[in-house]
């Protein structure tokens, strides 16, 4: 994955078939401060491009040509090569089990279509946010070399995306889990600092996970940070009762998530 600390310094790859949509989209993109944008119409253009010349993040419409932006986007995420690399889908489309997917896939924004300055500007400081490394932890004089996260997803695209984001903030000792049950056996023969979780996941979801740890595992005052893409404000209702760090939604501001762990783990290692 490219670095970047500075939207000027990012290279963006839009792919958008309409000759009128690029043109609109390139312009929002060049008032946000971006100084290199590629266009391609099609998903197969897109991906010869990746691999010619690797942009910093794939901007992509959902409808292509030749395939849509999800399926470009799983074309990037099962190659090694350039899996980790940064997308933002742009998309009219609001149904839940269309944008489930890409939701669980660690992008970096879903932007409506039309979208305003906000929404963009937020989208490339997510962009911005995964490619940059954050050291106010190791100037905090904390020692990460001894901290130990474990995630749970069963998403292996989304653990990655979280793994990433925290290897930003110099976390490199993990454990991973896809569902809560496998998540329970880590936690009854590892010590962590703490623990981010998905909400729905087969077998034990999330919410099953935090009530068992709370109320039965040895380790039942870990910090649990929950990012999840459920909806349903019902369902979660009673999470936070639980004593969580926060819950962040999919796709999630990795700014949000490195203050609050940055917050908590300073907080930890100070008592």
């Amino acid at each position: 994955m490219l670095d970047a600390s500075s939207l000027h310094e990012l290279s963006v790859l839009l792919v958008e078939p309409s000759a009128m949509q690029a043109k609109a989209i390139s312009s929002q993109l060049f008032d946000q401060g971006i100084a290199h944008v590629n266009l391609v119409g099609t998903g197969q253009d897109a991906l010869r491009m990746i691999q010619q010349d690797t942009p910093s993040v794939v901007i992509s419409a959902l409808y292509l040509p030749d395939m849509t932006g999800i399926e470009l986007l799983y074309a990037i995420r099962n190659d090694a090569a350039v899996s980790s690399l940064p997308f933002i889908l742009i998309s009219s489309e609001t149904r839940p089990q269309v944008l489930e997917p890409v939701r669980q896939s660690g992008v970096c924004g879903i932007l409506p279509k039309p979208f305003n300055e906000q929404q963009l500007g937020a989208a490339l400081n997510a962009t911005l946010d995964l490619l940059s490394y954050d050291a106010s932890l190791e100037q905090a004089d904390l020692d990460l070399d001894s901290v130990r996260a474990l995630l749970v997803d069963d998403s292996p695209m989304a653990r990655k995306h979280i793994r990433r984001m925290l290897e930003n903030m110099g976390i490199m000792n993990f454990l991973e889990a896809q569902n809560g049950v496998e998540a329970v056996h880590l936690l009854n023969d590892n010590m962590v600092d703490f623990v981010v979780t998905d909400y729905n996941m087969p077998e034990m979801d999330g919410r099953a996970l935090v009530e068992y740890i709370r109320s039965q595992s040895w380790q039942n005052s870990v910090p649990i940070l929950m990012v999840t893409s459920e909806a349903n404000n019902e369902r979660l209702a009673g999470i936070e009762d639980f004593g969580i760090v926060g819950i962040c939604d999919k796709p999630f501001n990795p700014a949000t998530v490195k203050r609050l762990l940055g917050d908590l783990l300073k907080g930890h290692q100070a008592s």
